[in-house]
């Protein structure tokens, strides 16, 4: 246990990045987020199914918080998706990939009315 006349010490920083790893993290984010564009693109034109999105969801689409995929769903705006969200007891701010499968089984039930 440190005594009181101990400083106190800081949590390490992050690592220090080569200017090639930011690079390569802007482009993977950048590659991310043109590929959620996209696909909310489709959502909103009727192309691609959320029900599909939500139980195997791809790779970019994990960190991506549910509501806001939600909101590109044809017919359903700010209102009908909270609606939803609570009655999944599931939070506006979980990400795709942070759902139980309780709570996709739930969502795409409930989405499927």
């Amino acid at each position: 246990m440190p005594s009181v006349s101990d400083p106190v010490t800081k949590p390490s920083a992050a690592p220090e990045r080569s200017l090639t790893q930011r690079m390569e993290a802007l482009q993977r984010a950048n590659d991310i987020r043109t590929r959620r564009a996209r696909l909310k693109i489709e959502l909103k034109a009727g192309r691609q199914s959320i029900h599909q999105l939500l139980l195997k969801p791809p790779s970019y689409l994990e960190t991506a918080k549910v509501f806001d995929i939600m909101l590109a769903v044809p017919k359903y705006g700010r209102v009908k998706v909270n609606k939803i969200l609570t009655q999944c007891r599931i939070s506006p701010s979980k990400t795709i990939g942070g759902l139980s499968e309780r709570q996709r089984g739930e969502l795409v039930a409930l989405l499927r009315r």
